[in-house]
């Protein structure tokens, strides 16, 4: 298994982060991919990253909901590390749009993603795109870059079958699935129903959304193979092919992954 959205960077993981990894390696998680959120957590992430290489590995990216006045700053920042040569970044995440809180910021939302498209394109690198009460404001900024060799995951899917099919129109995108899939009066198991299996890609966002039965409880990413368990069953295949096919998935968007 490959979580491909996990956060076990962050201070709730501080007293207890090697056992996390420990339990990670025991499930079978083959790596773990840490998307960045702002300018604080990137020296959390990448020292996760050079204490388990080929384990755990970060992408660069500046968050919907920590955008703050210097957000400019910010991205002139992270874009100064993305031009170095030998970086270690495999994506351009935690990336997107977030209206579910505040929609005080909208403007600086869509000119901040829109950036961190335009990293994606420039530095050939897919994408981890967040969208939250943002459906329709995430299609539209995604079709103005129709026709350029984009790719990624819309990550922590949980709407219907008609907002599936639309983000599937990107053709190089999968969805991310984690833990809402396992919830008992999740829409999800439904509209998966019209995805085909090679167009998703499993994660745990940890520490949040917890899958059951851990729900409530702080997610890590060992939790990943209760989200496996409900694909399988969704698709009525078995958890070893699931397995396979997510994981081929994962590696054919996040191809940085494999060059290491």
């Amino acid at each position: 298994m490959i979580d491909t959205h996990s956060h076990i960077y962050e201070p709730t993981f501080i007293a207890d982060r090697e056992e996390v990894i420990r339990r990670a390696r025991q499930a079978g998680v083959e790596y773990i991919l840490l998307p960045n959120i702002n300018a604080e957590s990137v020296e959390q992430m990448l020292d996760l990253c050079y204490r388990y290489p080929d384990y755990c590995f970060p992408m660069m990216g500046l968050h919907p909901t920590d955008i703050e006045e210097n957000y400019r700053q910010v991205l002139a920042d992270m874009e100064r590390l993305l031009e170095a040569p030998d970086h270690p970044y495999i994506a351009i995440g935690e990336v997107g749009l977030d209206y579910y809180w505040d929609k005080s910021k909208a403007k600086e939302q869509e000119e901040t993603f829109r950036i961190q498209i335009e990293w994606a394109i420039k530095y050939h690198l897919p994408l981890s795109i967040h969208a939250r009460s943002a459906h329709r404001q995430l299609v539209n900024a995604m079709n103005e870059y129709k026709g350029e060799p984009l790719s990624g995951v819309f990550h922590c899917f949980g709407g219907t079958k008609e907002e599936a099919e639309e983000l599937l129109q990107f053709p190089d995108f999968v969805l991310g699935i984690g833990g809402v899939v396992t919830y008992k009066n999740s829409p999800l198991p439904e509209s998966l129903l019209s995805v085909p299996l090679e167009r998703i890609v499993l994660e745990t966002d940890s520490p949040y959304l917890a899958p059951v039965p851990y729900r409530g409880k702080r997610n890590e990413s060992s939790y990943v193979v209760e989200v496996l368990r409900k694909v399988a069953q969704i698709y009525n295949v078995s958890e070893r092919e699931a397995e396979s096919i997510t994981n081929n998935n994962a590696k054919r968007i996040f191809k940085h992954v494999n060059a290491h």
